[in-house]
């Protein structure tokens, strides 16, 4: 008559006949105020009515080993569902929801007017994580869902292995849970848990991204090469990861393909370059282990370089190779090849390793870096010329010894002159120029001459016009 709603009596008065036992009678009631959900894959657990159902339901049931004087009556309680279900055993749930009429009503509740993720809940609290896998697949719900209600609970008790065993008992090949897996893997990577991502990996066989969650173990947060020696176990498990994955192509290829569709797929070829990159890697941090370990470690760079990253960094790799050994020579092999290998700009490199060296003042050791790279057989004619000519933007900071010695040590005669010039040693920049083949000797007479007028050198100036 008032034009009030009538839903909240009808579940005061379901709930009024769960209490009395009556249970027929509170579906009866319940029928006319629960709804079931809109979308079954939504993620929360369904109306709070419903939910106030299954608290309570859930509450009521008694455990199944009570008191003393109960065991013979258990006994019996369990000689009979073994007789009854002996033959779908395997089927039911590991608890012992199957044998309770208020459990039985829980499924009830929850299949009529729960989502998907309640039921999974419901499930995985009473210990039934076969029936919620199940439930998941056939419904095919949403891997948001997965994770919610089956993946966090099972790693935060501790039964991931557990779940990792009933997810292969479901499907051997984990086909079916690709997806699930996957999203459960991006999950991981987002909360920085990578420790379960990486069993997990090694659980999925995913043996290319396990391989890149060894490398974030092995340079994640380190200091220093010194730190990187104690790493290198890592290195050598990313190596394991990729020969596995190698042999598995191999073995695949010779039959009909396989599906790997959620596994990270790579070519041999691929494979192959990564196995070579964690070999030099490893060369690299026993040659930077030792140097920082006998204290000839001179660079102190905010991060630490290594082979896993952009060239840029590679390159920030084969400078620290060169600069710390105990000289140039020592770590020119190593660096070297690392050069060759991933076809990094030499002469760029070449140039920052002296000009690193004129900052320390080491400019014997440019003259071997020179020598190094001369005798390297790749170097390109004008290399060494170069590498010198790179320097001498720092010309101020070298004694003049140096600096004549470097530029004497040059090939071409026209780089010499460009060296004389950009160091203001005209004089030195004559001499080289009268030498010239006449024609071009006149060219570079008359440049000097002009060098030497536009900076007030009168003595070099005059010296360039008696000559011409």
């Amino acid at each position: 008559k008032s034009g009030l709603d009538p839903g909240g009596a009808w579940h005061a008065w379901g709930m009024a006949c769960l209490k009395a036992g009556n249970l027929s009678s509170a579906r009866e009631k319940f029928n006319r105020c629960l709804k079931p959900p809109m979308d079954l894959n939504q993620l929360n657990h369904g109306s709070r009515l419903v939910q106030d159902v299954i608290q309570y339901l859930e509450s009521t049931v008694k455990p199944i080993l009570i008191a003393d004087d109960d065991y013979f009556a258990t006994l019996k309680e369990l000689e009979t569902t073994l007789r009854t279900r002996s033959l779908s055993l395997e089927v039911m749930c590991e608890g012992k929801i199957q044998h309770n009429s208020y459990y039985q009503e829980c499924l009830f509740y929850l299949h009529s007017y729960g989502t998907n993720l309640a039921i999974i809940s419901f499930y995985m609290r009473h210990d039934c994580m076969r029936e919620a896998l199940l439930h998941l697949l056939n419904k095919e719900s949403p891997s948001e869902v997965f994770i919610e209600g089956i993946f966090i609970p099972s790693y935060e008790s501790g039964k991931l292995h557990m779940l990792e065993n009933v997810l292969e008992t479901i499907d051997p090949g984990l086909e079916s849970w690709g997806v699930y897996l996957i999203a459960a893997c991006k999950y991981l990577q987002k909360k920085n848990y990578y420790h379960i991502l990486y069993e997990l990996q090694q659980f999925m066989k995913d043996h290319v991204r396990a391989a890149m969650t060894c490398i974030r173990f092995f340079t994640y947060g380190a200091k220093s090469y010194a730190e990187l020696g104690g790493r290198q176990t890592w290195l050598l498990k990313i190596k394991d990861h990729l020969k596995v994955y190698l042999q598995e192509v191999s073995r695949s290829s010779g039959r009909k393909k396989m599906a790997f569709t959620f596994r990270k797929k790579m070519s041999a070829t691929d494979v192959s370059r990564h196995i070579n990159t964690v070999d030099l890697q490893m060369e690299v941090t026993k040659f930077l282990h030792q140097c920082e370990s006998s204290g000839t470690s001179q660079m102190t760079a905010s991060s630490l370089p290594t082979l896993f990253g952009n060239n840029n960094m590679k390159m920030d790799v084969v400078c620290k190779v060169m600069l710390e050994g105990k000289n140039i020579e020592e770590g020119f092999g190593i660096a070297f090849r690392v050069l060759q290998d991933f076809q990094l700009e030499a002469t760029e490199v070449y140039s920052k390793v002296a000009k690193q060296l004129v900052k320390l003042q080491k400019y014997s050791e440019i003259r071997q870096l020179l020598k190094c790279v001369n005798e390297s057989g790749v170097a390109a004619k004008n290399d060494g010329d170069n590498i010198i000519l790179n320097c001498l933007n720092e010309f101020k900071n070298i004694p003049a010894e140096d600096l004549d010695n470097l530029i004497q040590d040059m090939d071409s005669d026209e780089n010499k002159i460009q060296a004389y010039v950009m160091c203001n040693k005209l004089r030195s920049a004559y001499l080289v120029s009268v030498r010239q083949e006449k024609t071009r000797a006149v060219q570079l007479v008359q440049h000097v001459r002009q060098l030497a007028e536009n900076s007030g050198d009168d003595v070099v100036k005059a010296i360039c016009a008696q000559w011409l």
